[in-house]
């Protein structure tokens, strides 16, 4: 075996080694990066029913309210979570969600149940949710069945 031939096997290891690291790095740096994400509505949405998902790849959103309080339930352990309600005239309610003993349930007091009471109510709802640096983001509908 020539000196070439050798110096390749020693320098080869490092090589791969510093590569994988950085490669590693660039990706993270990547993922911390700002990006805005699109959240679809699965199936029919009623927030008084519990039954409203969010999707967007592996994270689900479970949107619902319970004696008052609206609650967002999450797949991955959230940073941040906003909810807003949008009425006819288009003024907008943000409600900033707080911790529930975790980071994947939010909660905050709303009017939800008090504007859905009838079937065939509706509310135009939007939600921003945060994930190092990603935000997922929703508009839809919930009609109370």
């Amino acid at each position: 075996m020539n000196k070439h031939t050798k110096m390749a096997l020693y320098v080869a290891p490092i090589l791969i080694l510093g590569g994988y690291i950085l490669s590693d790095m660039w990706v993270e740096n990547q993922a911390a990066k700002d990006k805005v994400i699109v959240l679809q509505q699965q199936g029919p949405c009623d927030v008084i029913e519990q039954m409203c998902i969010l999707e967007s790849g592996d994270l689900q959103l479970n949107v619902y309210d319970k004696n008052g309080e609206t609650y967002v339930n999450s797949t991955f352990a959230l940073d941040a979570a906003t909810l807003f309600t949008v009425d006819d005239n288009n003024i907008v309610t943000e409600y900033p969600l707080l911790q529930d003993n975790n980071a994947f349930y939010w909660k905050h007091k709303t009017t939800l149940n008090q504007q859905l009471t009838k079937a065939g109510d509706t509310q135009k709802l939007r939600v921003i949710a945060e994930i190092k640096g990603g935000k997922y983001i929703s508009e839809f509908t919930t009609k109370k069945s």
